[in-house]
């Protein structure tokens, strides 16, 4: 289970380890400046799915302002656009085996109630899971291709029901009735087992389950004690066997698989990183593994029969993602970016070996040269701890011309700060902020203890690690120390508020992005579909009705009176994770006492921003306040004088 809220000589500690690059030359490097609009001129694009002819695919592209789907040839070709929608932002989920119709999904506003809806052949939509406050989701196809699973909770907002869906007829048939809180992992392809994950007590504890279909029974095949992750993955194709990832008797998942027949448990394949993907394409031809590496995917595909691995084609350093095998196993589609390149749609033909580049997603006005990779740093914190973290350097940096800077924290608490490109990021270094992307203890891809390392710790050690961050960074020589902020959405945005209120000398502004300010009415007011989790979220950050006082203690808004430095607060009005008066009571406690704080509220955006608009307007917006309040604080301070 991911920790996520669903809502790493005696010198100074805080230098570089010996593996980190060192700093650039002093000498300053010209580099074109980007306005917002350009910077999100940029393509978003995802998903993949080939037609049944595999002539084309059908992925999602923010071209339009808002996510649609768009169809584009293998042989190249201007992307034509398939969905319409100027209000929601709208997802491709797979393309029927047989003909030109299509599955996609969206919700309403971004209050996260995705419905799964078929694109007709007459290009009429219609809604196959509907229900005011249902949440549905798309499981995966009959291995005959002549129906799909879903799962939804129109029954029990709780919990998930499992369907099975003809496509003769379109008509739903209950296989599974959930009322217990078990989450789909696969079902095999002889439609008799389906493998389930349970979270356990903690976000780092879970089991993998194996129901019998036509018995009813329920089996539990990772009995353990202590915190143990056990994942189910996927059935091989002939029902043999069932593969799952566990962390049992390690830091750090691996792949390990069940005879279904004789019980047999045995492990398949370690890695010194956590192993986060295994997949078999449709016919069990090849076998797809992803290992988490120091904040980076790496993709091994495997040709099943002889053990042997496939040569993939050469690409600059990135990650590959978004993985996805045609049906006659002859083709892969798949996403690849880097740190100053978006994400692009490749497909790769395993015959011929030939490589084509199907999307070009960066603003043809921005010249990559301009923007920055990032570096993997590590730093020790206050208790030794190696934090591992993300530093993006901005051209011309240097102790002749230091820079402001920004600690940036990622959300979760279990989330991790990644190598990929960040439209956002991007934006604030080529606009001369120092940016590192914290990976405080808590963090995902860094081994079980680590992970484990902030449980009942939140507001104290995970930000004093942030805080330490913010010493490194005085550390490199071209920063200045006097103007470093922090940065950070939903946990990350918590981090801001407990940073700016239990240090609130350390940071001299902050940037909340739906944030939490109160962790008792989070915590009692979560989605009703994360019932599944709410013990291990209890346990991770604490129980509102056993641990109340401590609660209130870590949390911002009961102390919003120590608040003094600059703060903006963004929030998307229909966010179900961290709801709208998480933001709201925080910014009136602030202006109530006269603080500075601006406010920038999301009418049609939930949790995150998925229209071009309210991104625009947003980043723009963080510029603005972190130019006055950080850039030229010591202007302002004078003009206050």
């Amino acid at each position: 289970m991911n920790k996520t809220i669903v809502l790493a000589a005696v010198l100074s500690p805080h230098l570089l380890l010996a593996q980190t690059p060192s700093p650039r030359p002093d000498k300053p490097v010209p580099v074109k400046q980007y306005t917002i609009d350009q910077f999100m001129a940029t393509t978003r694009v995802g998903g993949a799915t080939f037609s049944p002819d595999e002539k084309s695919i059908l992925f999602h592209s923010n071209k339009s302002g808002i996510f649609n789907v768009y169809s584009t040839p293998l042989s190249g070709g201007e992307p034509k656009q398939l969905t319409n929608s100027t209000k929601e932002s709208t997802y491709i989920v797979s393309a029927f085996p047989n003909d030109a119709r299509f599955l996609y999904r969206y919700d309403k506003g971004g209050n996260e109630n995705e419905h799964i809806y078929l694109r007709a052949l007459d290009g009429t939509e219609r809604d196959l899971t509907p229900g005011e406050k249902t949440k549905a989701n798309f499981l995966t196809w009959s291995q005959d291709r002549k129906s799909f699973f879903f799962s939804t909770n129109a029954r029990d907002p709780k919990f998930f029901d499992i369907y099975e869906m003809a496509l003769v007829d379109l008509t739903p048939k209950l296989i599974y009735k959930d009322e217990t809180g078990f989450q789909f992992g696969d079902i095999s392809n002889d439609r008799k087992l389906i493998a389930f994950g349970k979270p356990g007590k903690t976000t780092a504890d879970s089991d993998v389950y194996l129901f019998n279909i036509e018995t009813k029974d329920m089996k539990h095949l990772t009995p353990h004690t202590g915190d143990v992750e056990n994942d189910p993955q996927t059935f091989d194709v002939n029902s043999k066997y069932l593969y799952f990832l566990s962390n049992e008797g390690g830091e750090f998942k691996y792949i390990a698989r069940y005879d279904l027949k004789t019980g047999q448990r045995e492990a398949v394949e370690k890695a010194p990183w956590d192993v986060s993907l295994m997949a078999f394409s449709r016919n069990g031809k090849y076998r797809v593994v992803a290992t988490n590496e120091d904040a980076r995917t790496k993709i091994k595909i495997l040709e099943e029969a002889s053990g042997q691995t496939v040569d993939l084609p050469s690409l600059p350093e990135g990650d590959i993602s978004g993985i996805n095998i045609s049906d006659t196993e002859t083709k892969m589609a798949f996403y690849h970016e880097g740190s100053r390149a978006p994400a692009n749609l490749y497909v790769y033909d395993f015959k011929t070996k030939k490589l084509a580049k199907l999307t070009e997603s960066l603003n043809p006005e921005i010249n990559a040269a301009d923007l920055v990779d990032g570096r993997v740093a590590r730093y020790k914190s206050f208790d030794g701890l190696e934090i591992p973290a993300i530093l993006y350097q901005p051209h011309g940096a240097s102790a002749q011309q230091k820079v402001p800077a920004i600690v940036k924290v990622h959300g979760g608490p279990g989330g991790q700060a990644r190598m990929p490109y960040s439209a956002s990021t991007q934006f604030l270094v080529n606009h001369g902020y120092c940016v590192i992307d914290v990976n405080n203890r808590g963090s995902g891809g860094y081994g079980k203890t680590f992970y484990l390392a902030d449980d009942q710790k939140h507001g104290r050690e995970p930000l004093w690690d942030c805080v330490e961050a913010k010493k490194y960074l005085a550390s490199l020589g071209y920063v200045d120390e006097k103007k470093i902020g922090i940065m950070g959405g939903s946990y990350g945005g918590y981090m801001v508020l407990a940073a700016l209120t239990f240090k609130p000398d350390e940071f001299q502004a902050g940037v909340d992005l739906f944030g939490i300010s109160n962790w008792v009415r989070t915590l009692q007011s979560i989605p009703p579909y994360w019932e599944s989790q709410r013990k291990s979220l209890y346990a991770e950050i604490g129980d509102p009705e056993k641990q109340l006082s401590m609660l209130r203690e870590i949390s911002p808004l009961f102390h919003a009176e120590k608040i003094t430095k600059p703060l903006m607060v963004l929030q998307g009005a229909n966010d179900p994770r961290v709801i709208k008066p998480e933001s709201d009571e925080i910014v009136a406690a602030i202006k109530k006492r006269g603080g500075v704080v601006e406010y920038v509220l999301f009418d049609n955006e939930g949790h995150g921003f998925t229209k071009k608009a309210n991104e625009v307007r947003a980043y723009k917006a963080i510029l603005d306040f972190l130019d006055k309040h950080l850039k030229d604080a010591e202007a302002v301070r004078g003009k206050a004088g």
